[in-house]
């Protein structure tokens, strides 16, 4: 039953070779499958999937988050690998040097080689 089993992301990569050096070499994610037009990474207990596809990169929502226990650090190990955090300002989303703040989380967003929009999120209580 789905309920059982673990839910894999798959995201688009429109120039493969460039995403999986960035999983790979930028965020530090073990590569644990390199197909010829897709790679499956290892991050914690979970995996996720890039495929070549044209269309990469142009979703405009999330394609994944990863669950923190402490979102400044992650910014700080992140931002020392080249990763730059996107600053929102719109209704229902305002970030200050990066973060949002919301009663029970704390979260950044930052995109990926491809522009596929990538999230840290910190629950707090």
């Amino acid at each position: 039953m789905l309920a059982d089993t673990p839910l894999n992301a798959v995201i688009p990569a429109s120039d493969l070779g460039r995403a999986k050096r960035f999983y790979g070499d930028t965020l530090g994610l073990k590569l644990i499958l390199d197909g010829s037009d897709f790679a499956v990474f290892e991050s914690g207990d979970s995996q996720f999937s890039l495929y070549s596809t044209p269309s990469g990169g142009r979703a405009a929502h999330t394609l994944a988050t990863w669950l923190v226990g402490d979102l400044d650090a992650e910014m700080t190990d992140l931002r020392g690998r080249g990763v730059t955090f996107e600053d929102y300002d719109q209704p229902g989303l305002k970030t200050v040097n990066g973060v949002a703040e919301d009663p029970g989380m704390r979260a950044a967003w930052f995109k990926d080689s491809e522009g596929n929009i990538l999230c840290v999120t910190q629950q707090v209580q």
